[in-house]
């Protein structure tokens, strides 16, 4: 792929990469500070896919004092606007002037960005999944979309076959954000756990909004658990075929889930115990990690 030199620069787009630069640097340090070891063009455009991903997620994960009608038009406003920045290849837009510009360069499809807004919105109009086939498919839109989007700007080789090990690895990830989050997803009326599994494991609604720590839950957790985990694994020599230069960064935010995942186990399955979370200073540790490596590899 030839990547425009210095495109973050072209015309008036320097003050949107910078903007998309402070989002990240403010709402995801780890990931702005893993972003600063790829090369510039990269970086650039990882910023730019961030900023995007992150404008649509805020729609509804911060509603302020709108109702669910008017985040939909807020929402459908932003489908209108990346229409016609695909359509002309630029756009105002403070969420879409860096990003069309990556889109373009890049070359990635406009169908992963519709899907990642069709997904924002089923956190709407969704508040529970009767079966793991209909969460699959939220945890494609809101999750594989942003990894596949990524998957353009790093760069890889193998065609269709990466990009669904990309895909996998985006699954794996939204299943460990739901199993973290169990507690907090209940508070606010939401459960993710698919229905037909509480049904399997015999496990009470009821008692998960109680948050009373059940036999039952237990198991059902340890088989989410695993799920994820054959996600992860499945996923895997996908990051070998990403460009060298840029499989740190994946490898380190999938070991960086893998984390949370066994911090889940070593909690014995229980989800009421607290959130879970990796420190920053172990992101950082692991982050370095796996620069080393890239470096002694070569």
């Amino acid at each position: 792929m030839n990547i425009e030199s210095n495109f973050w620069e072209s015309g008036d787009l320097l003050p949107a990469f910078r903007y998309s630069q402070s989002i990240i640097e403010h709402h995801a340090k780890s990931f702005s500070f893993a972003s600063k070891f790829l090369p510039e063009p990269k970086r650039w455009g990882t910023y730019a896919v961030y900023n995007f991903c992150r404008y649509a997620d805020n729609i509804i994960d911060n509603p302020r004092k709108r109702s669910n009608d008017e985040l939909i038009t807020e929402l459908n406003e932003l489908r209108r606007e990346l229409d016609t920045a695909y359509k002309y290849r630029e756009s105002e837009h403070p969420a879409l002037k860096a990003f069309i510009a990556t889109a373009k360069v890049f070359g990635i499809p406009k169908s992963y960005a519709d899907d990642l807004l069709n997904g924002v919105e089923m956190d709407l109009t969704i508040s529970e999944y009767q079966t793991f086939d209909e969460l699959y498919v939220f945890c494609y839109r809101v999750a594989s979309t942003v990894g596949l989007m990524m998957t353009y700007v790093l760069g890889f080789e193998g065609g269709q076959t990466t990009l669904n090990y990309a895909e996998k690895l985006g699954i794996a990830m939204q299943l460990t954000n739901i199993l973290r989050d169990v507690a907090d997803d209940t508070k606010l009326g939401r459960l993710y756990l698919p229905k037909a599994d509480l049904i399997k494991f015999g496990v009470d609604t009821q008692s998960i909004i109680n948050e009373d720590f059940t036999p039952e839950l237990k198991i059902m957790m340890k088989f989410q658990v695993d799920r994820a985990l054959k996600y992860y694994n499945e996923s895997q020599i996908g990051i070998s075929m990403l460009d060298k230069e840029s499989r740190f960064a994946i490898q380190s935010a999938s070991k960086i889930y893998g984390e949370i995942l066994n911090k889940i186990i070593q909690n014995d399955y229980n989800p009421f115990l607290g959130r879970v979370y990796v420190t920053h200073n172990r992101k950082i540790q692991i982050l370095f990690s796996e620069l080393i490596g890239r470096f002694v590899k070569k």
